[in-house]
């Protein structure tokens, strides 16, 4: 019996486009993270989702009711699922923040899965509530198809922790756009296959360009 994750990041806001930190920052989706809701929502119309669930943040609570308005089903809210935290960076430039605190800043770059900017989160401590969190919504829905909305960082994260990949270079490795859609089967809560990874294709034609959100390992 196999349950179907639909994994996906909520859809783009202004801070995105000005290259702002807001994990914890409860910032809305801009006009154009809602036109991506709406497309990714058309693209799964046909899918047999039976439970839909969310990030308590309204920029992923309102990515998952859009992308669900045509299957009369309630948004659940799960708080494992939130954002990194990055304390007292938040709100605020990634260039200003690397002028301001640039030792804090360094080492966050170099070890973002261990290290926290001071107020902030750290890699290991969003995997240790967030894989949990999937895990319980796996056992919760056996044999079953749901749609879950979270955060860039978040999922990165719980893909590692799924997949085996070394968490220390989540940022480095792994992007994900907004609004974008993967797809995990789970036989069990440990056991899962990704099908599909960051696929946009519902409202573009090609990826998305490596841009500055990704780390300077990229570079």
């Amino acid at each position: 019996m196999v349950t179907r994750l639909y994994l996906v990041r909520h859809g783009a806001t202004a801070e995105v486009a000005e290259d702002r930190f807001a994990g914890a920052l409860d910032v809305p989706l801009a006009d154009e993270g809602r036109a991506q809701a709406r497309a990714l929502g058309d693209r799964l119309q046909c899918e047999r989702i039976t439970a839909v669930y969310a990030s308590p943040l309204i920029r992923a609570a309102d990515t998952a009711r859009i992308v669900s308005s045509g299957w009369n089903l309630a948004v659940r809210s799960v708080d494992g699922l939130r954002e990194v935290g990055h304390g007292r960076w938040e709100g605020r430039r990634r260039r200003d923040v690397e002028e301001e605190f640039r030792s804090e800043f360094a080492r966050w770059e170099q070890d973002p899965f261990t290290f926290a900017p001071e107020g902030g989160e750290s890699g290991a401590s969003v995997q240790a509530r967030a894989l949990p969190a999937i895990q319980t919504i796996v056992e919760s829905h056996p044999g079953e198809h749901v749609l879950v909305v979270s955060h860039k960082a978040t999922i990165r994260l719980v893909l590692c922790g799924l997949l085996g990949i070394d968490a220390r270079g989540y940022r480095d490795r792994l992007d994900q756009a907004p609004a974008c859609l993967n797809v995990l089967d789970f036989t069990d809560r440990i056991r899962a296959r990704l099908v599909l990874f960051n696929d946009t294709s519902h409202y573009q034609t090609c990826p998305p360009a490596a841009g500055p959100h990704l780390s300077r390992w990229f570079g």
